[in-house]
């Protein structure tokens, strides 16, 4: 921490265990880096669990996310069942573990609940001292999977891999009366900040006020846009977008004036040895214009004509293209439970079950039988275990429908048994990887790498004629 304090670095960002974040942010309070100069940043779940009346009047910029909405009604309720077990009566001071094990447990009693009323008979229970598989344990993850329940960490609520989705977490800033929510975060639609902190008026003194700047967009949403309006519009309030909201919340900090002016091109260095540029760059390089807001990337090149501000974004180069569809279903998609490998094992046991249903009902000598019974002794006996009977009853047993042919010797009925345990077996455990591959979507990707990319004469792509990425790739070769 002195060494962070000695190079003079404002922005941190905490990350550590529950166990020791308290003697953290101690430390880093006498060491003199949690002060009005500094943004912290705490990863911590359990944050709002901590003593944090020491720092609420330090001015640090200290912001954390909590997973735990202590006015959420459902979570009020849930704690005030369970308060003189549990020992609390404030959500605030329930840590995130013991409330994560508590949604799981919840969520595991529901799904159990749910397989054991859509399972005829008893459930069959599972030794802990035996390898084996639960036979029910694929069924009671789908159960898992299709639950969907609110309790003390929000909703509860898992896509097909396992994964839990549309998960909520609070941003919180720590401020002179505690932590207060200023945004949230979900796993579908990012962060969502609706507070800025306040400036204050005695730290400004930039002799600016009053003053007029141009100040260049470019129509690229969401950053600057052409506001849709029935009636005729003038000056800056043709404008809307991101750039221009920040630009305008600066001007009333700073009490400067600005004209906003469109322009379409970036720039582009036309000259090395005079430096000339087009664009918005040119603009600027030459005064014709003071700023320019907008999603220009920041490049070596770039920077040595213009000054920029500290990016809002760090991006390298990517591909955007279409979200891959899903795959259409395949002809032979009932094959997918097994292996190859498995199918020719079957085939294989199947022929040699077959021949040996054959030949033991050739040597037991119940399996002859009088074809004429009202002849006593018939010189003639028939046996029921043909070559085409013993492939049919084979075949017929593992597709469970069965066949007229029962065996009657010994040998061959334990042989049977053998053989029906076998295919019970087998088609268990095809039905349950059937069941599992039904639920699982398989998407197709028009390619995976940028080679395979200049290979696909179908794809149309290309990048901005004024852009960074264009003179990126302009400028390399393969």
């Amino acid at each position: 921490m002195q060494e962070i304090k000695s190079s003079k670095i404002e922005n941190i960002i905490i990350d550590c265990s529950y166990k020791i974040l308290d003697k953290v942010l101690t430390q880093a309070q006498q060491v003199g880096i949690l002060s009005d100069k500094h943004k912290v940043i705490v990863t911590s779940l359990d944050l709002q669990t901590l003593d944090l009346n020491p720092y609420q009047y330090s001015g640090v910029n200290l912001t954390g996310v909590r997973l735990i909405d202590p006015e959420d009604p459902i979570a009020l309720q849930i704690l005030k069942k369970h308060d003189k077990e549990w020992g609390l009566d404030d959500l605030s001071k329930l840590r995130v573990e013991p409330a994560l094990m508590y949604d799981a447990v919840q969520l595991f009693a529901r799904a159990f609940k749910q397989l054991k009323d859509a399972t005829t008979g008893d459930v069959k229970k599972l030794q802990c001292d035996d390898d084996s598989r639960w036979e029910h344990g694929l069924s009671l993850s789908n159960f898992m999977r299709s639950i969907e329940t609110r309790g003390l960490t929000g909703l509860v609520k898992f896509d097909r891999d396992g994964f839990r989705s549309n998960i909520e977490l609070d941003i919180v800033r720590l401020s002179e009366n505690g932590l207060t929510k200023i945004g949230d975060w979900n796993s579908t639609a990012g962060a969502s900040i609706d507070w800025l902190p306040e400036v204050k008026q005695s730290d400004i003194k930039l002799n600016i006020q009053n003053k007029t700047f141009i100040v260049l967009i470019s129509l690229t949403a969401p950053y600057g846009m052409e506001k849709e309006s029935w009636d005729t519009l003038h000056g800056n309030d043709r404008y809307e977008g991101f750039g221009v909201d920040v630009i305008d919340h600066i001007s009333k900090i700073l009490e400067f004036n600005y004209t906003l002016q469109v322009e379409t091109n970036y720039g582009k260095l036309l000259d090395n040895t005079t430096g000339k540029w087009n664009g918005m760059l040119g603009k600027i390089i030459a005064e014709e214009a003071d700023l320019a807001i907008t999603d220009l990337t920041i490049t070596s090149l770039r920077e040595k004509y213009v000054d920029f501000s500290m990016p809002i974004m760090n991006l390298g180069i990517s591909i955007l293209y279409k979200k891959p569809r899903e795959a259409p279903p395949s002809l032979f998609s009932f094959l997918s439970p097994f292996s190859n490998d498995v199918y020719m094992y079957l085939i294989g046991v199947y022929t040699t079950v077959s021949l040996l249903f054959f030949v033991i009902g050739r040597l037991c000598p119940a399996e002859w039988n009088n074809p004429y019974p009202c002849i006593e002794e018939a010189e003639v006996l028939e046996n029921q275990f043909t070559f085409k009977n013993a492939f049919w009853f084979t075949i017929g047993s593992i597709m469970q429908q069965g066949s007229e042919i029962a065996p009657i010797g010994i040998s061959t009925r334990m042989m049977a048994s053998c053989w029906w345990f076998f295919c019970l077996i087998m088609v268990s455990s095809y039905t349950a990887n059937l069941a599992a591959f039904l639920t699982v979507e398989t998407v197709t990707s028009p390619f995976d790498n940028v080679e395979e990319l200049a290979k696909k004469k179908d794809i149309k792509y290309g990048a901005k004629a004024t852009g960074s990425t264009f003179d990126f790739f302009k400028g390399i070769s393969f």
